[in-house]
Parts: C-alpha cells; structure tokens; sequence
C-alpha cells in the first residue's frame, strides 16, 4: 500500500512562458547527438563509429571502457556526420543526420504474457545491448546503473515540480500499456518494490493511477516535492552501503516498447517554454534533437539562452545545440550579461525572490508569473551561514555544513552530513536563493566524484 507524504519546505518558482497543451506540427529535426558529459560515471568511452558510417536506432556508437556491458546507442537512424572530440581528445558527442523515417534494429520481442516468465538475466542483456539500459541512473552517486549490482528498490518520479516543468498528465497520454510493460520489466531488476510517486494535488494521469505491481506514492508541497531524491529520502532511505535506482517515465515507457515491439523507440514529447518563446507549446521528436527547428520564428528577441532542461538544473546548449538526453523540455530566458547598478540590493517587484527584504513585492504576489533571465546579481563571496538552505531542502541534511565539508574535502564528514543521499537537482534551489552566489550543484558534484573515486 502506498504512502502519502506531506512537504513544507522548498518554494515554487512561478515564470511566465508555460506550454500550452497541443503538440505543434513542426518539421522534425535534422540532427541528434548523444554526449557522453550527460551520463555521470562514464570517464573513458570507447568510440565504435566512425563518420560516414550508417546506423539505425539502437545501433552501438560507444561504449564505457570501464565496463563494457554498457553500451550507448544511436537515438535515431540515419548518418554518423561528425564524432566531435575536445581537448585531449576527450569524446564530446557523436551527431547523425537522420532519415525521413526512423528505422531501427530488431531486438527480442514478448507479449504481455512473456514478460511474466522472462528472467532477470535476459531483461538486463536486453537492455543493454539496445541501449536502453542508460535510462537508470543508481543513487547513490547519479551515476549509470551498474548491470552488476541489485537495487533495494526503484523510483520513478511521476511528476515534475521544477519551473515551466512539462504536464505529464499530457505528454503521456495512452501510454498506458507501454509504461505497464515497463515497470513489470523493472521489477524483475529489484528484490524490492517499485516506486511510482505522483503529486496529490495534482491530476494524477491513467497511465499511472492504474499501473500495477508497484507502490503508488503521494507526495504534497512546493518543489523539490518532484525530485526523486527528496521522494527516497522519506520512502527508502540511503546509507552508504544501500543502492536505489532512478528513472523517469519516459525511459520506463522506451523500456517497454523495447519488450512489446522489438525496437529501441526513443520518441518523446517535449516542452518548448520560458518568458521569450512566442509560441510555448509542446513538439514530438526523438531523444538528442536538435532545438534549432523548435525556436524557428518562435523567439521574442536575439539575445536570449537556450536552456536544455529547466532554469534550475539545465544546460545553456545555445540555438544551434541539441536536447539532453534526461531533459524533457527547452526553456528560453532573457540572456543576464548586463551589469545593473545595485541590483544585488535593489528591491523590484519583477524579480522573484525566497527572501522577504530583497523580493518583497514578489514575494507577496507570488501567484503572478515572473519574466527572469539569467543574471546572478553579484559574485561569488565568502559563505553567509543565514539558515535559509534547511528552509527549502526537505531532508534531514545540512545543507550548509555539507557544502562546507566538501570544500575542505572532509570525507567522514561528507558521509555522516548525507552525501549519500543527494545529487545536483536536490540542493538546485539552495542555488537559487543563495545570497553568497556560489555554484552549489558544482561543488555537489565535485563531492559526489570525490567520494566515487576514493
């Protein structure tokens, strides 16, 4: 029977731009890439294309050198036209022009009654050999699931309570039979429950009030209430010897397309929103596209910044880069490069704000969508320690002293502060409402490899 968990702290960040509920009919994207920098614990890929090479949906293009069994394919069919490396020669993405029509490899297939019998040996070779595998990510850590270990339980977040977030009530729809499929393939990867979390106040979608074999979660309060983090944190917490893993709807619902058709269908629906997009609406395409034919004639001004994912956690990738592989929308915001005399203290009522002295106006309007752009209003400074990280991080951590601890590389205290139990989109919002303007999902990170790596 499932729980039901009521959050206080943390804060909504209301911006104006949402998508309107209709998928647009635009022409599909030319390019796709997949990057390597968009999965955490892959250090040393193993190029397997080269340019010119033709390939389909769920063709092999890399592997991680450190374990091979974990192989990233190609999201769509078509020509491998540029495997773009940096400095060193470090892999940085692999773009394919694509076909008109998308074909794919043929993988096993089952009914619904075959997936009853399947063994959990054969589901893992399945989903790792069509690429579907790098859909779960394991905590602790965010890194790609490893193939050897055994979960105590797994969550899927049903709902996203980040800026803009797309409404999965709708770019999920009828997708009931997919996601069904899915999750009884999970299961046979968990000696534990599977997880399905949704929010109570919200419309709670088909495609999840009916799933079965899985624990239907009710979670209640301001964002991060969506963070699957913050959802184990109350249900299944995470030691330091325990292994959990993640994944969202999306890859639950490629997995069990994979098991039903025989075929690697990356397909999914999109938000294109944010204060300078003409049109915010939603758009069909495949994972990996390129964002150039979505903000075609759909962009306000010039001097905008393309976010791949959400203004809290996402990626600037610009109006010639590509989607994330985990992202389900592109937001576009006001670029901040201005200088604005006073503005770290200035009060305003368009800017939004946590705290009550600086923000007040917006703070007490908080129902009216806000337009902010990318301006951190001030630099980095030495740590002010004002209790407001505990006010929105509804966890059993400190925030703060964690922070701390991993700046001066404090192993036993990172670990008894609750290192574990975090990654980067968890403590975004301390990022946000931090006066002193450090890069708090950085210095997360940088933690989180120190300790993945000692």
């Amino acid at each position: 029977m499932g729980k039901f968990i009521r959050l206080k702290k943390g804060f909504d960040i209301n911006l104006a731009g949402k998508a309107a509920l209709k998928i647009s009919n635009t022409e599909q994207a030319e390019t796709f890439v997949i990057k390597p920098d968009d999965f955490h614990g892959i250090y040393m890929p193993k190029v397997l294309v080269k340019e010119g090479d033709a390939v389909k949906a769920g063709s092999p293009l890399f592997h991680d050198k450190k374990n091979e069994k974990i192989v990233f394919t190609a999201p769509v069919s078509g020509e491998v036209v540029e495997v773009k490396r940096g400095e060193k020669r470090k892999l940085l993405e692999i773009k394919i022009l694509a076909d008109k029509t998308v074909e794919s490899l043929s993988f096993n297939k089952y009914s619904v009654s075959d997936l009853a019998n399947l063994g959990r040996e054969q589901t893992i070779q399945q989903l790792l050999s069509s690429g579907a595998w790098i859909n779960l990510v394991q905590r602790p850590y965010g890194i790609v699931a490893d193939p050897a270990e055994t979960p105590k339980s797994i969550f899927i977040s049903a709902f996203d309570s980040h800026p803009l977030a797309p409404d999965y009530s709708f770019i999920y729809k009828g997708q009931e039979q997919f996601f069904q499929a899915g999750v009884d393939v999970l299961k046979k990867l968990t000696t534990g429950p599977v997880h399905v979390n949704v929010h109570s106040e919200r419309e709670i979608s088909p495609v999840f009030a009916q799933v079965k074999n899985a624990e239907l979660n009710k979670f209640s309060g301001p964002h991060p209430s969506g963070c699957v983090g913050v959802q184990i944190h109350h249900l299944d917490p995470i030691n330091k010897a325990d292994v959990v893993w993640t994944i969202n709807p999306a890859g639950v619902i490629q997995m069990g397309k994979l098991f039903l058709n025989g075929i690697l269908d990356t397909t999914k629906v999109i938000a294109v929103a944010g204060s300078e997009v003409s049109e915010p609406q939603y758009y069909k395409t495949y994972a990996g596209a390129s964002v150039k034919k979505f903000l075609a004639n759909n962009v306000k001004s010039e001097h905008v910044r393309v976010i791949s994912g959400n203004v809290l956690t996402g990626t600037a990738v610009g109006k010639e880069g590509h989607l994330g592989f985990y992202d389900q929308m592109i937001t576009v915001i006001p670029e901040g490069d201005h200088h604005e005399f006073l503005g770290w203290i200035t009060p305003s009522a368009s800017k939004v704000s946590f705290h009550r002295a600086w923000g007040l106006f917006s703070f007490l309007n908080r129902s009216k969508e806000a337009v902010v752009d990318s301006n951190t209003h001030g630099e980095p400074r030495a740590f002010v320690q004002t209790g407001v990280f505990e006010q929105v991080v509804p966890m059993d951590v400190l925030p703060t002293h964690l922070l701390k601890a991993i700046i001066a590389e404090d192993y036993d205290d990172m670990e008894a502060l609750g290192i574990y139990e975090v990654i980067e989109e968890d403590l975004a919002l301390c990022e946000f409402v931090d006066v002193s303007k450090h890069n708090v999902q950085s210095i997360v990170r940088e933690g989180i490899d120190l300790l993945a790596n000692a």
